[in-house]
């Protein structure tokens, strides 16, 4: 194994994803395992509240560092919240503190029987939280460059990696989706990976 790269972060580096059945969360998670651990780092991982149902909420935990005993990330200790649906990262508000990011794609489910919580007062809520919050629309960006909106989650973690919020480095990122996304979707992943890193330029 490779030794660790000079590490910008203390201790571990915890990152917390939330979003909702189908949205493809556990591959993202398998994608950040993978990409640490070719870095040189241990990394664990737990899915929490994994629903496979289709928009089920589901929240996923990883760690990684030079030494990771526990996947779950504590109160207030997240350094990277990813949401993939605005209303689930409220739930994820638990982990963040002062230090945290956030980077949400700017997509709402509606709930059977209950009005959805508009956008401007989730990012109103999470800013008692902490300042770092950055909302995107993953969803038309992939629809309008890729033609699917079904690869948005990978779109922010890439533009989570190239932006340098996740201390890993891209070629490692892109090595991991080779190693985790099926030879069937693996072009559409690569391509997306190509778009985060012209949005990134631009942002």
């Amino acid at each position: 194994m490779k030794k660790p790269i000079k590490k910008e972060f203390k201790e571990n580096f915890n990152i917390v994803i939330v979003g909702t059945g189908g949205q493809g969360l556990i591959t993202l998670l398998e994608i950040l395992a993978n990409a640490a651990r070719i870095q040189g780092y241990d990394a664990k991982t737990s899915e929490l509240h994994g629903l496979s149902q289709r928009g089920g909420s589901v929240e996923v935990h990883i760690k990684f560092g030079d030494k990771v005993f526990s996947p779950l990330v504590e109160k207030a200790k997240a350094d990277l919240i990813l949401g993939l649906e605005m209303q689930e990262c409220l739930k994820a508000a638990y982990f963040a503190g002062p230090q945290t990011a956030y980077l949400i794609n700017k997509n709402i489910t509606p709930i059977p029987e209950r009005n959805p919580v508009p956008a401007e007062e989730i990012v109103k809520d999470l800013q008692k939280y902490t300042k770092k919050i950055e909302v995107i629309n993953a969803n038309e960006i992939c629809s309008k460059e890729l033609g699917t909106p079904v690869v948005s989650g990978i779109f922010l973690l890439s533009l989570a990696v190239l932006k340098g919020i996740v201390p890993i480095k891209p070629e490692n990122f892109l090595e991991a989706i080779k190693q985790s996304v099926s030879e069937k979707h693996l072009e559409l992943n690569e391509k997306t990976f190509e778009l985060a890193k012209t949005y990134a330029k631009q942002a």
